[in-house]
């Protein structure tokens, strides 16, 4: 297994499964990273319909109320704006990390496809492909157009993960947590993290 990060550079857009994003987060904080999280405003409107967890509007006020939910050390979580495009996830010269999108919309998915960086998000994107870095892309979208499906195979063929939240059922799931945790051990794997959320198969 590869040697789990210390920075991870987590992206929250507007597709359904914030869920996914939130749990993810706890498992980042508690395996010790550090997170860098950017929040596009799509994906404000579904955390405050999918979840009952609050989330302010701006990045400094983000970054207290993730804290608390994640029960994160001060400053281990960092947030950044929409054009902070001083943040270290702006430029290839940045601290080297992994970008994790999750969930990723197809709109972002089209985004990362064509090199557009009309937002930090997509910026963060476009530095995780022309530096080689690690970039895991969580669609959830259902189904998926030619479109998506051309998206997604050019940017595997750049090296990017595409990780579809499609939870499976052999661990047998009781609740909705369960399946989140699927999918949540499943990125944790990728990024060379130790979990226990989701038994290996054959253990």
């Amino acid at each position: 297994m590869a040697e789990a990060p210390q920075v991870v550079n987590l992206a929250i857009t507007g597709a359904s499964g914030a869920q996914y994003a939130l749990r993810l987060l706890q498992c980042l904080v508690a395996n010790g990273s550090r997170v860098n999280v950017m929040v596009s405003r799509a994906a404000q409107v579904v955390i405050a319909t999918e979840t009952d967890f609050r989330l302010p509007g701006s990045p400094p006020a983000m970054a207290e109320a993730f804290t608390a939910y994640a029960g994160a050390e001060e400053r281990q979580i960092q947030v950044f704006g929409r054009e902070d495009w001083f943040s270290p996830p702006a430029s290839g010269s940045g601290e080297k990390a992994p970008l994790v999108i999750c969930p990723c919309s197809t709109g972002t998915l089209s985004a990362l496809a064509t090199g557009a960086s009309n937002n930090l998000i997509e910026r963060a994107g476009d530095v995780a492909l022309k530096e080689r870095r690690p970039l895991i892309l969580v669609l959830r979208e259902s189904p998926y157009s030619e479109i998506h499906l051309d998206n997604m195979l050019k940017l595997t063929r750049m090296g990017a993960v595409i990780m579809p939240a499609s939870p499976g059922f052999y661990h047998k799931p009781q609740s909705v947590d369960d399946l989140v945790d699927f999918m949540v051990a499943r990125i944790l794997d990728h990024l060379g993290f130790p979990q226990t959320l989701v038994p290996r198969w054959g253990e």
